[in-house]
């Protein structure tokens, strides 16, 4: 099965933050329709002044708020670079976030690929392959008492809060530079890339490539994967799929997109997230759109455990 997302923000930051503003309701909107998740990116610094800012905002100040503004759906960071930050740190936000959330926090990690920001934390670009695996291993220790991993604590030490549900699910995002044998021993679920998604080859040989990854997990264990797109979603419901800005946008109508979200369910994909800043219509108009015409075809699994009421 499978379910819809929102990436954020909402729309563009175009140097001014008061134009970031407007977003709340929209996305309070977005949880009453049925969405699956919405998902936050980890931006650090504005590398010049025409690059990808993200949402502005740090991912985990954005998600709380996010979380005090919804009441279901899951708030999803996609994904924190785990190469950049401290594992205690790490493991302390996002326990706080999964106990003030009521456990919706799903933790999309990577192992970051802008140059930049390395030397800015005083971190060696090409090491963050081996930092990423030991991160997750130390975050993991960490937050799951039950890993049967070493805690790197001194004995009289504990993290607090603990995860709402025992374990807070971790998606590994791309590759981040491992094997896909690695990912299928390590990671609780995968944020992979679409490949071309206007014709029928792309989520044939996405679910290629999930199928391959799902035959080296051990233990019978399933390997959940989302993946996302970013859509200009026009009101001709019959607008055919159509490569935008060398094939990083999809301008697409609605009968369309749900052929795409078929094809994904059929090849294997659990959740598909759909980014509209790079739409011409209003935010607000498309999200409409979304929760009435695509959301009801791909519902929340209904035996999926409610949110906890968060203890604050």
């Amino acid at each position: 099965m499978l379910t819809v997302g929102i990436f954020l923000p909402l729309w563009r930051y175009d140097g001014d933050f008061r134009n970031m503003s407007g977003q709340g309701p929209v996305i309070t909107a977005a949880d009453r329709a049925g969405f699956g998740a919405l998902w936050v990116r980890d931006v650090p610094l504005q590398v010049n002044p025409t690059a990808d800012v993200g949402q502005v905002y740090d991912p985990w100040t954005y998600a709380a708020w996010l979380a005090a503004k919804t009441d279901q759906i899951a708030i999803a960071t996609g994904s924190v670079i785990f190469t950049l930050r401290h594992p205690i740190d790490l493991a302390k936000q996002a326990a706080s976030l999964d106990q003030l959330s009521g456990g919706r926090l799903i933790l999309g990690v990577a192992s970051g690929d802008r140059p930049v920001e390395f030397p800015a934390y005083g971190v060696d670009f090409e090491s963050r392959a081996a930092r990423f695996r030991g991160a997750i291993g130390t975050v993991r220790a960490l937050l799951d008492a039950a890993s049967g991993r070493a805690v790197p604590l001194p004995d009289d030490a504990e993290l607090l809060p603990k995860p709402t549900f025992g374990r807070i699910p971790m998606l590994v995002t791309g590759m981040a530079r491992q094997t896909e044998a690695w990912i299928a021993e390590h990671a609780d679920g995968w944020l992979t890339y679409p490949g071309a998604t206007t014709n029928i080859d792309g989520p044939r040989q996405l679910g290629e490539k999930i199928a391959r990854t799902r035959s080296l997990v051990r233990d019978d264990r399933f390997l959940p994967v989302a993946t996302n797109e970013w859509i200009d979603l026009v009101e001709n419901p019959a607008f055919p799929p159509t490569p935008l800005d060398g094939g990083r946008v999809m301008r697409t109508g609605t009968e369309g997109l749900l052929e795409l979200l078929d094809r994904w369910q059929q090849n294997g994909v659990n959740h598909g997230a759909l980014g509209v800043q790079h739409g011409e219509r209003p935010a607000a108009d498309v999200i409409q759109q979304l929760g009435e015409e695509v959301v009801p075809h791909f519902p929340v699994h209904a035996n999926a455990p409610p949110p906890a009421v968060p203890v604050w």
